[in-house]
């Protein structure tokens, strides 16, 4: 089985426009299948997880592409960055569109390769794992904002609250969905396994795997809290500049986002500390023991869940549109807050994030503190549990979980 991405089209677009393509993004999210379901016959594929392959690629890259000319992908390239100065010099040489599609899951080598030889000759897209529209086979989706037209989601079914928690224990990765017969928990130790030994070893020489697994459970539990270097470093038994190396090196490799917090020099009394979320809910109940969706749902972390869904949906919206997800937060030294302000063309659409089937005005009642920052705000939304949308103010609606 295969589920249609809504890069898909971005990338047909950039590939007319551009010598290369880059898909980045974490393992296992179907960076190589989304490029194997879009190639043709003319196409070359080569992946550079084959040791062989490697070692021709990294002793001699000019005979490498004699071996494979393009038009060709390159399945993570980030193996070998001897590489790219070649590519460059085809690119520059061949002065032709669509030569390169390349795949990568270390974002931090990659970007300092991109920067320092294709610099204006590759579009950077970046794929995270399946979207729940891409899951309900409804692709062709817009990047989310509150709005009181959605009448192209009226066919979206209504679940309750078990099948929406089936959804977020579940997870994100295509082969969850497409193998049936595959073990979540095997999946996961598999996939940490992995990721630890060939990502994280390829970034930092940790002498004790244990202390690093340790911190990803510890950061798990903290998905969509405030980020606190100095809690983590003490949890664990490390330095505080050990964690922050290691939060730079969950970013990079695509597993978790930073939100930072809106703030202007209007705004003095904001808090600054950015908030941490995983992209995958699947991953975060693995690491931090929530076996069931049962156990999950009537657990401590049900809103913080939820919270870290929606968030990872929304910011998927965009990036599988090809767009920068402009996206942040609230909180001041007054405890008021605001989950989520999405900024498109000057203007600020706030979002409340809840875990009820019956909002109110009185969940909004914060969105008056955009006022302060002299900007147009637009629709708000409250993301919730109803089954339909339900105009709750004059300018807020409160959305159901389902239409993101």
């Amino acid at each position: 089985m295969y589920y249609k991405r809504t890069l898909s089209k971005i990338i047909k677009n950039a590939s007319t426009t551009f010598p290369a393509v880059l898909i980045n993004g974490p393992r296992q999210v179907g960076k190589t299948t989304l490029f194997e379901y879009l190639i043709n016959d003319k196409r070359t594929y080569v992946s550079l997880d084959d040791p062989r392959v490697r070692s021709i690629a990294k002793s001699d890259p000019a005979l490498f592409f004699k071996t494979y000319a393009p038009p060709i992908l390159i399945d993570e390239i980030q193996y070998v960055p001897e590489l790219f100065p070649y590519i460059k010099m085809i690119i520059d040489k061949e002065k032709k569109n669509d030569l390169f599609w390349l795949t990568g899951s270390q974002m931090f080598y990659l970007m300092k390769n991109i920067t320092e030889s294709l610099a204006g000759r590759v579009a950077v897209l970046n794929l995270q794992g399946l979207s729940q529209r891409e899951k309900n086979k409804k692709p062709d989706c817009l990047p989310f904002l509150p709005s009181f037209e959605l009448n192209n989601k009226k066919n979206t079914p209504a679940l309750n609250l078990e099948e929406i928690y089936a959804i977020i224990w579940k997870g994100s990765y295509p082969r969850l969905l497409t193998e049936t017969k595959m073990k979540w928990e095997l999946f996961y130790d598999s996939y940490i396994n992995t990721y630890i030994e060939k990502d994280v070893k390829a970034l930092v020489n940790i002498i004790q795997e244990h202390n690093f697994l340790n911190f990803l459970k510890i950061v798990a539990a903290r998905t969509g809290q405030l980020l606190n270097y100095n809690s983590i470093a003490s949890d664990i038994g490390i330095s505080v500049n050990t964690v922050k190396s290691w939060v730079s090196i969950l970013e990079t490799s695509g597993l978790i986002f930073l939100l930072y917090p809106y703030s202007t020099n209007v705004t003095t009394r904001v808090v600054k500390t950015p908030k941490l979320y995983f992209f995958d809910t699947g991953l975060v109940c693995y690491l931090t023991g929530w076996d069931t969706v049962k156990v999950l749902q009537n657990g401590a972390m049900n809103g913080a869940m939820l919270e870290t869904y929606v968030i990872s949906e929304i910011i998927k919206s965009y990036w599988h549109n090809g767009k920068r997800a402009r996206v942040y937060f609230y909180r001041d030294k007054n405890q008021k807050e605001i989950d989520l302000i999405i900024e498109q063309n000057n203007m600020l659409y706030p979002i409340e994030i809840k875990r009820t089937a019956n909002p109110t005005a009185n969940d909004v009642k914060n969105f008056n503190i955009l006022k302060s920052f002299k900007k147009n705000i637009g629709a708000g939304a409250i993301v919730c549990l109803v089954d339909s949308p339900l105009p709750i103010t004059k300018n807020t609606l409160a959305i159901p979980l389902t239409y993101l």
